[in-house]
């Protein structure tokens, strides 16, 4: 009887330490600064960890679990497309999506 009672309280805290766990998906511009964090995050490459890091640690958040270039039609329609002949830069109109660990 005692191991089914330390099993069922196993089992309920383990539900609620999965339910504090948080993950949230923020969308950043991909803004060039002429160090090239920008490629970095964008292509998803190493380089670009301590930035995703940096910025999720920045919103309390513990960690960055991905980063990747997303492209502006999949976020809803909630960004608006930049004219190409307003825009110069490689890095213009390309956004970043970064998610955040809790």
């Amino acid at each position: 009887m005692k191991s089914i009672l330390a099993l069922v309280a196993f089992v309920t805290l383990s539900a609620v330490s999965v339910a504090h766990a948080d993950n949230r998906i923020f969308i950043v511009a991909n803004q060039p600064d002429g160090y090239g964090i920008d490629e970095c995050l964008a292509r998803g490459e190493k380089c670009g960890t301590y930035a995703a890091r940096s910025y999720c640690q920045s919103r309390d958040f513990t960690e960055a679990t991905a980063f990747h270039r997303v492209n502006p039609d999949e976020v809803t329609g909630s960004i608006q497309k930049v004219a190409s002949a307003s825009c110069r830069g490689s890095g213009c109109a390309e956004y970043v999506a970064i998610t955040c660990h809790r």
